[in-house]
């Protein structure tokens, strides 16, 4: 059993981020879902964009930082899309982190990262938000800085695959993914 942590996309706390965090919890893992905009979800990615120009980012992270206060050093730190940019913005933040788990996007600077630290990215191929060198260069730093990094590269699939909400959602690499992220649950 583990502690998570996970944090959602720009479109904000949607059923799909509840359903995944209820997926886990039925694993045996113990799930902290912050809502980082205290306002319904969006529709559209457009809608979502705008409502987090309109909060801020500084007060994204800060709610997220009260997400973890209460919660051990050893939260796993995931995140869909915006929210992996957000579990890796706080890695610096705990050190103790038991990994990184990350859904639609990279995050996490290599300075924050401590050798050893196991991280998990599932990954749009190719991603319109993130291109290939980018995460290429990400990739390869966070290896350089130590970490225990295992991409998993989905072909094929839009950004937010694993949302059956969107109209990227691909039932066959969410499929895929979810035991990947269960194994790397179980590990740490």
């Amino acid at each position: 059993m583990r502690h998570v942590v996970l944090f959602h996309s720009v479109y904000g706390l949607r059923p799909a981020v509840r359903a995944f965090a209820d997926r886990l919890r039925a694993a045996g893992h113990q799930l902290t879902t912050p809502d980082l905009y205290g306002v319904p979800a969006t529709d559209t990615v457009e809608e979502g964009f705008a409502l987090l120009d309109k909060i801020g980012q500084e007060v994204v992270l800060d709610r997220a930082r009260d997400a973890l206060r209460d919660l051990p050093p050893e939260t796993v730190l995931a995140g869909f899309s915006m929210g992996a940019g957000v579990a890796g913005a706080l890695l610096a933040e705990r050190p103790d982190a038991a990994g990184l788990l990350l859904l639609h996007g990279t995050g996490g600077a290599p300075d924050a990262v401590r050798p050893g630290l196991p991280v998990q990215l599932h990954l749009a191929d190719p991603d319109p938000y993130d291109a290939p060198d980018e995460v290429d260069e990400w990739q390869q730093a966070l290896t350089d800085a130590g970490a225990d990094l295992t991409v998993f590269r989905y072909p094929g699939v839009g950004h937010l695959f694993t949302d059956p909400d969107v109209a990227e959602y691909s039932p066959d690499s969410t499929a895929a993914a979810w035991p990947r992220v269960l194994a790397f649950l179980a590990a740490r």
